[in-house]
């Protein structure tokens, strides 16, 4: 029968996935450019380091950094609320809610004409993006196929980085806009287009089929299984999928261990699953990734001693390069699995970081240096995405077991949105006082991710997330989940090779779904 499905996809991607991870990346770096403008000073004086100096400079500039760091830690309780209403609402009412509120945030942020009003605004868009950075993952890694749900998922950092990019250069154009209030609030007020998009469209697509059966709901399930395939109901590969997703979620049924503040360190491992998301996010926010995406413009004025538009136009051109090399991570993901990329872009990260503290560490005046430096700006901009740009939300919500996955992908995002608002925090005063020092330390960090990925990670790529589960539940050992996750297989079901799964009593009905 001809299916809907390569088009379903495509519009789950367009109308969900993209404008959620632009409005992530948008949002990550917008307000921190726009809070040094002329016009943002004088609209909130208190937050005012143009015209401000010494003391008062100082004071108002941790207001500053403070009011920019609201939206992270918005999104870190939009994460964490997550493990409830991701399980009880569903993904889909969730991800509903989610663009509502970031709407309102971004309505309030960009009609601010109070510091209250402007936090208010700042720490509502941070609960939207944080719940849309959980939910819409979980919600695209349960419907997708296996054979192309890295790619699907993958598309977070490719739009993650558009929202990059977007923000660097609206920001540079509104700039030169010649009324004042326009150079801030209309780059504030511009993606509100995307809230409405996933507001109008998310409740037009299926609910995920694996949360239909962890709610008992076996007729939707199968419903939403044949129109994300395209297939009849009763088709061989729909009802062995669903025996699947049942035949994984019967233990859980049964468990105590519903939440996480109740997990034991049973059979199916789940602690382990959890420390691996949780040093996951962790690499993906402490390798440098925010101080080459947020604070480039910064790094080419202070580190590099460039001034007048070339700064802003460099840090731009270096975030629509990085949207360029996303693609390579969407174009392998499925094709050479997530180990491979983790360790690919570990490995490119540490030796940026590393020759960056190098050339940083000469005077500014140092123009080899400066060039050398700026260079590998864009080299690591070329590293960063193939591992660690969406390819850190598409694991975690992979390893997580089904009656768990919200949760585990709500906390473990949690613990990103964390390191998150802590590296930002602390990137401005580390460059001003410790200088190229600091790019050690992303480097050390960088250098432990291949490492940690070659021993401890097992490859997704290509199954099911059910045989994923079965790996960590059949391992002898910890050490036994990476070696045995080698011999999964990396493909769809065929029909033939599962028909005779169905074969029942011509009286009888495989299962009663009304």
């Amino acid at each position: 029968m001809p299916t809907n499905e390569p088009r379903l996809y495509l519009l789950q991607v367009l109308l969900i996935t993209a404008p959620a991870f632009i409005l992530y990346g948008y949002n990550q770096a917008g307000l921190s450019a726009l809070l040094s403008t002329p016009a943002v000073a004088r609209r909130f004086p208190t937050i005012d380091t143009v015209f401000t100096s010494g003391s008062q400079e100082e004071r108002n500039s941790t207001s500053k950094g403070a009011i920019n760091a609201c939206f992270q830690l918005g999104a870190l309780l939009g994460s964490l609320s997550c493990s409830y209403l991701g399980d009880s609402w569903g993904r889909r009412r969730t991800i509903l809610l989610a663009a509502i509120l970031a709407l309102l945030g971004q309505v309030l942020q960009a009609s601010a004409f109070s510091l209250a009003q402007l936090v208010v605004g700042r720490v509502m868009l941070g609960l939207g993006v944080g719940q849309l950075s959980v939910m819409v993952p979980v919600w695209q890694s349960e419907s997708a196929k296996s054979g192309n749900r890295g790619q699907q998922v993958i598309t977070t950092g490719i739009f993650i980085c558009v929202g990059f990019s977007l923000t660097s250069w609206i920001n540079f154009g509104c700039s030169k806009a010649p009324y004042g209030a326009l150079q801030w609030r209309l780059p504030l007020a511009l993606p509100v287009i995307f809230s409405l998009a996933i507001a109008a469209s998310i409740m037009a697509f299926p609910e995920s089929p694996r949360w239909l059966v962890l709610r008992g709901r076996t007729h939707d399930a199968v419903q939403a299984l044949g129109t994300l395939k395209g297939l009849a109901w009763n088709d061989p590969r729909i009802l062995s999928e669903l025996d699947e997703i049942e035949r994984s979620l019967e233990a859980a049924r049964n468990s105590s261990a519903r939440t996480l503040p109740r997990l034991r360190n049973d059979h199916s491992r789940l602690w382990w699953r959890f420390t691996l998301c949780m040093v996951l996010q962790f690499f993906q926010q402490t390798c440098g990734g925010n101080l080459i995406s947020i604070y480039t413009t910064e790094i080419f004025e202070q580190n590099l001693g460039l001034s007048g538009d070339l700064p802003q136009i460099l840090a731009a051109a270096s975030l629509t390069w990085k949207l360029a090399c996303s693609f390579i991570a969407f174009a392998a993901i499925d094709r050479l699995g997530r180990r491979v990329l983790f360790i690919i872009s570990g490995m490119g990260m540490t030796i940026c970081m590393v020759v960056m503290a190098v050339a940083t560490s000469f005077p500014t005046t140092n123009k080899p240096a400066s060039i050398g430096a700026a260079t590998f700006i864009f080299i690591f901009n070329l590293c960063y995405p193939i591992g660690f740009l969406g390819g850190n939300f598409l694991y975690c919500t992979e390893i997580a077991p089904a009656h768990l996955r919200a949760s585990m992908a709500s906390v473990s995002t949690a613990n990103h949105w964390l390191w998150n608002f802590v590296v930002t925090m602390i990137i401005p005063l580390a460059l001003s006082t410790i200088g190229w020092r600091f790019y050690i330390v992303f480097a050390s960090i960088s250098a432990c991710i291949p490492l940690v990925v070659y021993f401890f990670f097992p490859e997704t790529s290509g199954c099911s997330l059910e045989a994923i589960d079965r790996v960590f539940k059949d391992a002898p050992t910890v050490s036994a989940i990476v070696p045995m996750a080698r011999g999964l297989p990396h493909h769809e079901p065929s029909p033939a090779s599962i028909e005779h799964s169905h074969e029942k009593d011509d009286g009888q009905e495989h299962r009663e779904w009304a």
